[in-house]
């Protein structure tokens, strides 16, 4: 409400204006879209269980940990090699609610297209890996091209 009682301002919303609008528009789509890709980052959703190793402009190295029965919300992953430390009895979920088990082994190295999932540790003991995402995505496609041709 303004000084004199009314809800009219004496100026014209900017809004009212269709190109100020649509500028208005595109720049809160895009921190909508840039703030729901950072809130799906392991490291910043899911701190307890990722921690950032080492970044670069190629790569992003981040240390896994699930204690025994730890579980995890949704979070994306970048395309990318995971590296087990300890074995692991774990349970996938994808955003489509598709379930996966896996028994991982330890020094046993998988790669991954990116995806996002959900984590349950099954297991007793806690299980550690190394994620490492390639941020490029070129340099992902390659590799994932490789790895269908068994190349690498």
């Amino acid at each position: 409400m303004l000084k004199d009682g009314s809800n009219n301002p004496s100026r014209p919303c900017p809004c009212e204006n269709p190109s100020t609008a649509f500028c208005c528009a595109v720049m809160l789509s895009v921190l909508f879209l840039f703030s729901a890709a950072l809130a799906q980052d392991p490291t910043k959703v899911e701190p307890t269980h990722y921690k950032l190793a080492f970044e670069n402009e190629y790569v992003q190295v981040v240390n896994v940990h699930y204690g025994p029965h730890e579980k995890s919300n949704l979070h994306a992953h970048m395309g990318g090699v995971v590296v087990v430390l300890t074995a692991g009895h774990l349970r996938f979920t994808d955003e489509h609610g598709k379930t996966q088990e896996v028994f991982a082994k330890p020094g046993e190295p998988r790669w991954f297209p990116p995806f996002k999932h959900k984590v349950e540790n099954l297991g007793d003991t806690s299980y550690t890996a190394i994620y490492i995402g390639i941020k490029s995505k070129h340099l992902a496609s390659e590799a994932e091209l490789k790895s269908i041709a068994g190349d690498g």
